[in-house]
């Protein structure tokens, strides 16, 4: 069996098994058994026995956590919004993640990214969405910055990114705070008429690539920090037990 798309695969059991990365774009499965599975990502237009799945996860998310609703947002009050309570929460849970012995930090659980990892994809996150695609700056990227996993080493070098790095928690923070800083400062300089601007990527190497709305960049970094917010809370669960901030 290739990594090419395509085909079809017969039998295949993953029972028990951790898969991550998976690429399922298209995919069809049939005769399935998903029985106490648990799927997390970035999931859209899945259908379950003729079920779309996603808008029922997301209106329970919402009805768990009802500030996520303003992820949503389209007009640049409610952008504002949005982000002031992403900060909040995650001044919050990097003061809880600060607490930890320097060793726990940089642990992984269940092999997904440790909280300094978290954030230095996050930096990442910002000079993409925010640095390149909204401010159009070319090579924006800081070397603590951690891209997805699986990218190629060459992409990676020509961004500059230092993926070998070890930045300790103390020292990635102010890097963090500087593009926290730079998203208010630009959703303070925005105005109602920008959002739909269409900018165009710099032909460098990076990501993303093409044109987007000024809008739909913002929504993508806004998911980002909600989405990795929550994985970082559920690890510091683990992490650090019964502790609440």
């Amino acid at each position: 069996m290739s990594n090419s798309g395509g085909g079809r695969v017969e039998h295949l059991n993953l029972s028990g098994r951790h898969v991550h990365g998976l690429n399922l774009d298209g995919a069809k499965v049939t005769d399935a058994l998903l029985c106490d599975a648990d799927v997390s990502g970035d999931i859209e237009g899945l259908r379950i026995n003729g079920v779309e799945v996603a808008p029922l996860v997301s209106a329970e998310l919402d009805r768990r956590f009802p500030e996520r609703m303003k992820l949503r947002a389209i007009d640049i009050e409610g952008l504002r919004d949005a982000w002031s309570m992403l900060e909040g929460l995650w001044a919050k849970t990097t003061e809880r993640a600060t607490q930890l012995p320097e060793q726990l930090q940089h642990r992984q659980v269940n092999d997904e990214w440790s909280f300094v990892e978290t954030l230095r994809h996050l930096i990442f996150a910002t000079d993409c969405w925010l640095h390149r695609a909204v401010l159009q700056t070319r090579r924006p990227y800081h070397p603590w910055g951690l891209p997805w996993t699986g990218v190629p080493s060459e992409w990676v070098r020509a961004l500059g990114l230092d993926v070998s790095a070890s930045p300790g928690l103390i020292d990635l923070i102010p890097v963090r705070q500087e593009r926290q800083r730079a998203v208010r400062t630009t959703l303070e300089d925005l105005d109602e008429s920008q959002l739909a601007e269409v900018r165009s990527t710099p032909d460098d190497p990076g990501h993303p690539n093409g044109n987007h709305t000024v809008l739909h960049s913002l929504h993508v970094l806004l998911n980002e920090e909600w989405e990795h917010h929550r994985y970082a809370v559920r690890d510091l669960e683990v992490l650090d037990p019964g502790t609440r901030y």
